[in-house]
């Protein structure tokens, strides 16, 4: 099976799993982080081959939805063979999809490849800016989390567990992750974009302060 058949093999799998997923990692996050990555890779000189299916199939195991708090890739792991894709490439999609979390800031997601840092960054640009405002309230829905509440500060994760369980509102995502997430952009062509995205955040909070505490000035 020639490269260009298995990434259209992959986007049928994986639009077949996350069409409707309702968190806001449904295809259509997929299918921005993919454009994103292969722009990206593009312009950084990575492997788009490997890019593209790693952002194709980057939440198909995601840890915010298994029971547990490792890494596993098992259902990934099982369709990348069943198109008999070759070890190497096996191998490099299946560490990039391993250490491309966040995880609330305490666990090393460190990309040593550029292909594992165009990805990374792909997805984390599609968690800020207008989308990824949009996305934090859709996840926080899904979890039955209230919007704000200015009694409870942003919390200094220490361990997965304790991020899994934070009953937290979503305002405090913000600061927990989406405010961090232009620092932490690998390369140069993400820093770029991420910039514009970050701003609109700060600007979104600023309104929104005005709005909850009845700023008649606003």
């Amino acid at each position: 099976m020639n490269k260009d058949l298995m990434i259209e093999k992959t986007k049928l799998f994986v639009k077949d799993k996350l069409e409707y997923e309702g968190s806001g990692h449904d295809w259509f996050h997929i299918e921005r982080v993919y454009k994103l990555a292969k722009y990206i890779a593009q312009k950084e000189n990575a492997d788009s081959f490997i890019v593209e299916m790693s952002a194709l199939l980057h939440d198909i195991d995601d840890w915010k939805f298994s029971n547990t708090n490792d890494t596993k890739t098992t259902v990934t792991e099982n369709f990348l063979k069943s198109i008999n894709i070759d070890n190497e490439s096996f191998k490099k999609i299946i560490k990039i999809i391993q250490t491309i979390s966040f995880k609330g800031g305490v666990v090393d997601s460190t990309q040593h490849t550029i292909e594992g840092k165009v990805v990374q960054d792909a997805d984390r640009l599609d968690a800020i800016g207008a989308i990824g405002i949009a996305r934090a309230f859709t996840y926080g829905g899904s979890k039955s989390r209230i919007i704000y509440d200015p009694n409870l500060k942003p919390i200094d994760f220490k361990s997965l567990n304790e991020v899994k369980n934070s009953q937290n509102h979503t305002i405090n995502h913000f600061y927990e992750k989406l405010l961090k997430l232009k620092d932490l952009m690998n390369t140069n062509t993400a820093k770029e974009i991420a910039q514009k995205r970050h701003k609109f955040m700060e600007d979104f909070l600023n309104v929104f302060y005005s709005e909850w505490n009845f700023n008649e000035q606003y």
